[in-house]
């Protein structure tokens, strides 16, 4: 089980843990529609999602080159017809190498960090850790405030400007930009009740074609990752039938009124609003291993909401480390499961069983995989820990097997903490900074 817990996520500018929830919407008020993106301006200490609950680093970015000309694989943007969708984009083929060399990188496995954000970017703990890294996340969040009304990460800095504040750091330290929308844990976890709110589709479409606009306005590589967590709870409450779960589309999202008012139109819309507004941007919907037990009808299931036409899937190994549940102190940390895998994979729950399915999923909707958030605590014989120094051994086993995780399938793997008093970079004994010192010292080349 690796879903998120169910705390309400309250936004950047009021400083708080933007990783610990996830799934839907409700609410009301509305962004409207802006057709064009003002300039970026500078992000002030009250337009940074989550600075305390992720740390960072220390160190020097490396050279600070730009990402690539990059473009976006596939013929993208032209809809033509076919099924109840008139947007009838390609079915996807580009491998792993293929996109990481669109992305500005060489066709090796890429590793990113993210989830760090400090008052000033350039000390962001991605760009703090010393070796200069592949990617660099950050979430973009929505929230209900104390009227119920839609507030969102497009209002944290002027006309949507922290788009760019991220892009812009990011290329200035040779760091392609990564972008988790996060925007339908807005009215709690697993709430998919405001699909069908006009209010807030409205605000929701509205912020989305925004985010495309100030990506086009970047004008380089960049990945967006769609909506953690809700894919899942889309596919158990829709017991597999996208179209059985209506969405407020046509009449909040301009841009896509020939598209079917359900979950399968709502994902050819974000496929529409990427590739008419930010060709450049690579972008993929999550999987999710609690979805469904078998992981072939998740990926039937994402395939039918456009990810094979989208350029790669992400899927997270667990959200937090393993020694906080284990420890069961944190109220973040208690969920009941076996979270310390075994790495010999003899014993369930291992790595192997988890890279079974990623490969699953990969194979099912034809699209490489990115790892995301995965904890960096240190391995351990005594379970459990302490806060910022609870046990995992996720980084050990990735860093020492990288090549399994490239036959499976993958692109790249990405860093971060998933809640507060998590083990960081910080406070691992330099376990992850060392790790991706040695692997670029060798990096393993991409299929």
């Amino acid at each position: 089980m690796v879903r998120f817990s169910g705390c309400v996520v309250l936004g950047a500018a009021l400083g708080c843990c933007v990783g610990c929830g996830s799934s839907s919407p409700s609410s009301d008020g509305g962004a409207g529609s802006i057709t064009s993106p003002g300039t970026s301006g500078n992000p002030g200490s009250s337009g940074n999602p989550g600075s305390g609950a992720s740390p960072g680093t220390g160190g020097s970015p490396g050279s600070s080159g730009n990402p690539g000309s990059g473009g976006s694989p596939g013929s993208s943007g032209n809809p033509g017809t076919g099924g109840t969708n008139p947007l009838d984009l390609p079915v996807l083929t580009s491998k792993a190498a293929d996109l990481a060399v669109i992305l500005g990188r060489k066709p090796n496995f890429l590793i990113g960090m993210g989830n760090d954000l400090a008052d000033d970017h350039n000390q962001d703990g991605a760009f703090r850790l010393g070796p200069t890294l592949d990617l660099h996340y950050a979430y973009f969040t929505a929230y209900l405030n104390d009227k119920k009304a839609w507030e969102s990460w497009s209002s944290w800095n002027p006309d949507g400007g922290f788009v760019n504040v991220i892009t812009d750091t990011a290329s200035a330290h040779g760091v392609v930009p990564m972008i988790s929308l996060y925007s339908m844990a807005a009215a709690g976890d697993s709430v998919l009740t405001g699909l069908g709110n006009d209010s807030f589709e409205k605000s929701y479409w509205a912020d989305v074609k925004l985010l495309f606009q100030r990506l086009g306005q970047f004008d380089k590589p960049a990945v967006v990752h769609f909506e953690p967590d809700f894919w899942a709870y889309a596919e158990q409450q829709s017991h597999e039938d996208p179209t059985s779960i209506k969405v407020a589309l046509k009449a909040n999202a301009p841009d896509c009124a020939g598209l079917s008012d359900d979950l399968v139109g709502m994902g050819h819309c974000l496929l529409k609003l990427a590739r008419t507004y930010a060709p450049k941007a690579l972008i993929g919907f999550h999987a999710s291993t609690w979805a469904n037990p078998d992981g072939n009808a998740t990926a039937v299931f994402l395939k039918k909401v456009g990810a094979d036409r989208t350029d790669l899937i992400f899927a997270d190994l667990l959200d937090r480390d393993a020694g906080c549940f284990e420890a069961k102190v944190d109220p973040a940390c208690q969920r009941d499961g076996e979270f310390y895998w075994d790495e010999s994979n003899t014993k369930s729950p291992n790595f192997h069983e988890y890279l079974a399915w990623s490969k699953a999923i990969i194979s099912g909707t034809g699209r490489p995989m990115i790892w995301w958030q995965i904890p960096f605590g240190v391995p351990s014989s005594t379970p459990g820990g302490t806060a910022d120094h609870y046990r995992d051994n996720r980084v050990h086993y990735i860093f020492s097997h990288i090549q399994e995780f490239v036959d499976a399938g993958g692109l790249g793997a990405t860093f971060g903490t998933g809640a507060g008093n998590q083990t960081t970079p910080d406070t691992d004994g330099g376990q992850f900074k060392d790790a991706v010192t040695k692997y670029y010292q060798a990096p393993v080349k991409l299929p």
